[in-house]
């Protein structure tokens, strides 16, 4: 079952992805950071903004992939099949 947060990243324009996946990355740097100075009071935090990163940035790719020509894809499919033979 998809996650409520992959089913709301469905909905944002590609614009507002790329604002949300760049202040969550900033968000998970001050994190790592606080972490590392003074500790945190729930050092889960890294583990979820670390994985809400992870799922903007899959949302960011699927909608390139989407976008491309078939001539991109096929040259894509290519370089992956290169990449399961080596």
């Amino acid at each position: 079952m998809a996650s409520k947060k992959f089913l709301e990243l469905k909905e944002f324009t590609d614009e507002e992805l790329v604002n949300e996946l760049q202040a969550t990355q900033a968000a998970h740097q001050k994190l790592e950071f606080d972490h590392t100075i003074k500790g945190l009071d729930n050092p889960l935090q890294l583990r979820e903004t670390r994985r809400d990163v992870a799922r903007l940035k899959t949302e960011v790719r699927r909608r390139e992939v989407e976008k491309m020509t078939p001539e991109q894809v096929d040259g894509r499919s290519k370089i992956r099949a290169r990449r399961r033979k080596a």
